[in-house]
C-alpha cells in the first residue's frame, strides 16, 4: 500500500493518471534488472509514479488499468483513488472527463523519479494549447556513436496532457498513438490543424531497460520502492 498522501479533494478538475499497462499474457512490459523479479519491479515503478501524482496539490490522482483486471496494481493506491479501466489514451481521457476532469495528464508507469514540477508545467501549458507532451529520453549509450539510444533522443512520451473533452483531431490521432510510440509527439503535431497546439515540456527518462537504471540519481528524493528493490544492485 502506498505510504504517501491520499487523493486530493474531489472538487479538483485537474486529474493526473498513471497508466498501468500489461501485455495480454500478463507479462511485465519492460525487463527488470538481473536478479529482480519482473513483476515486483513493475509494481515498484508503478507505486513510485503513483506517489508522484498522489502528492500533487489541487490535482486528483487516478490509475488507468489496461487490461482492466490488475488487482496487484489497484492495491497500491489509496482508498478513494479513481480507477479507470480503459484501453487506449483517447478512451482513458474520455473516462477521466466523465469523472469530472477538465484537464488531465496521463503518465507512463515507469517514471518513478519524475519531478512533480514537470507535471505542473504541462498543466500550465494547457492555458495556451489543448495538449502538451513530455518526451521520453534515452540514456547515454556506452557503445560507438552509431547507436541511436542516447540522451536527448525521443523514445515516446513520459506524459501527455490535454484539455477535456478532447478535440476531434486529437482523439482521432490517439487511435494510432500511445506513450510508447517512438515518434508520438511528431505524429500528434502532424495531426493538429495548425502549429503550436501540442507544445513540448521538458523531457525526462523512463526505466524500460536495465541500462536505464543508470539514469536514476540516488541524491534525488522519492522513488522509495524502486530504491529499496534496487538496493545492492549497482545503477551504473
Amino acid at each position: 500500500m502506498s505510504s504517501g498522501p491520499g487523493p486530493s479533494s474531489p472538487a479538483s478538475r485537474r486529474y493526473a493518471a498513471v497508466l498501468s499497462v500489461e501485455d495480454p499474457d500478463g507479462a511485465a512490459p519492460s525487463p527488470s534488472p538481473p536478479g529482480i523479479d519482473p513483476e515486483e519491479f513493475r509494481l515498484a515503478l508503478l507505486e513510485d509514479t503513483y506517489e508522484v501524482v498522489a502528492g500533487l496539490e489541487l490535482v486528483t490522482p487516478a490509475l488507468v488499468l489496461d487490461p482492466p483486471g490488475q488487482p496487484a496494481a489497484e492495491a497500491i493506491t489509496w482508498p478513494g483513488t479513481a480507477i479507470v479501466r480503459e484501453h487506449g489514451l483517447a478512451a482513458a481521457f474520455a473516462a477521466l472527463h466523465a469523472l469530472g476532469a477538465e484537464e488531465a495528464v496521463l503518465l507512463a508507469s515507469d517514471a518513478p523519479d519524475l519531478p512533480p514540477l514537470l507535471i505542473g508545467k504541462l498543466f500550465r501549458a494547457l492555458g495556451d494549447a489543448p495538449a502538451a507532451a513530455c518526451q521520453a529520453e534515452g540514456p547515454l549509450d556506452a557503445g560507438p556513436p552509431r547507436h541511436e539510444h542516447r540522451r536527448g533522443t525521443p523514445h515516446g512520451l513520459v506524459a501527455l496532457a490535454a484539455r477535456l473533452p478532447l478535440p476531434g483531431w486529437l482523439a482521432a490521432a490517439l487511435g494510432d498513438v500511445d506513450l510508447d510510440t517512438p515518434d508520438a509527439l511528431a505524429r500528434l503535431r502532424t495531426a493538429a490543424p495548425r502549429p503550436g497546439l501540442v507544445p513540448q515540456g521538458p523531457g525526462w527518462h523512463r526505466l524500460r531497460t536495465p541500462a536505464d537504471m543508470r539514469l536514476l540519481d540516488p541524491g534525488l528524493e522519492g522513488w522509495e520502492n524502486t530504491r529499496a528493490l534496487l538496493q545492492g544492485h549497482p545503477l551504473r
